[in-house]
């Protein structure tokens, strides 16, 4: 039987063809992948459809790629979870300041690094859908903005655009939203290092707080590893033994 995410799914199919590059179902929910060149068209027709009369955005949210899928724990045990990972980590944000902006330049291992989500509402046929679009460039993601189909796209964007660096082409008011507007970098960012790039203290001769580049040396901390407790050795050899 045909569920409603699945009709959707090829209607949206049906209706624009190859003005989406994929569109499939996962666990109930629908996404469709659009080229950066057609997603502002598709999403303002999926607004005006009365096929599908998308009216809301409920969310907007930045993802990068870069090493999608790896684990970067290594050891001879690792786990992909928990305490009994292993405390050698590889990933760049760990490394320390190197580059431009004190930052490490990465690839993703899928081809294509940085991507905008859009989560779409439709209050009149109680619809949901995802949109994915992929940035063409790494080194300079840029898509266009939403906010002229639905305002409510000014703050997530701008969201966007301070944690991953990712431009919205058209935004009214693009500028940091969660820190301070002389940050450094992109905290989101894969290669952002953990130690950050800048720290701030109070300078007593001049009697206000200055920004300085960060005094924290890089390093790894080495997770908790959980052993057998002899609390509850007792109690295994006791059950084992009636099982036996």
């Amino acid at each position: 039987m045909t569920t409603i995410a699945e009709h959707l799914c090829q209607r949206l199919r049906d209706v624009f063809g190859e003005r989406i590059r994929e569109a499939g179902t996962a666990r109930g929910e629908v996404t469709v992948e659009a080229a950066p060149r057609d997603a502002f068209a598709l999403m303002q027709d999926l607004r005006d459809h009365a096929e599908f009369q998308f009216d809301q955005l409920t969310d907007i949210a930045g993802v990068d790629y870069a090493a999608y899928a790896q684990d970067e724990w290594i050891t001879q045990e690792a786990t992909g979870s928990g305490f009994g990972r292993g405390v050698d980590g590889f990933t760049t944000g760990r490394l320390g300041l190197t580059g431009p902006y004190g930052v490490h330049e990465i690839e993703s291992n899928t081809g294509r690094r940085f991507a905008v989500t859009y989560q779409l509402l439709s209050v009149a046929l109680n619809h949901r859908m995802r949109i994915k679009v992929y940035a063409d460039d790494d080194n300079f993601p840029v898509v266009d903005s939403v906010v002229p189909i639905w305002n409510s796209a000014n703050w997530f964007e701008r969201e966007a655009f301070d944690l991953f660096g990712i431009m919205f082409d058209g935004h009214p008011d693009l500028r940091r939203i969660l820190t301070d507007y002389g940050f450094v970098g992109h905290p989101f960012r894969k290669d952002f290092p953990l130690i950050g790039n800048m720290e701030v203290r109070y300078d007593e001769e001049r009697g206000r707080v200055v920004y300085q580049p960060v005094s924290i040396e890089p390093r790894v901390l080495v997770p908790r590893v959980i052993r057998k407790d002899k609390r509850y050795a007792d109690r295994f050899d006791e059950e084992a033994a009636s099982d036996g």
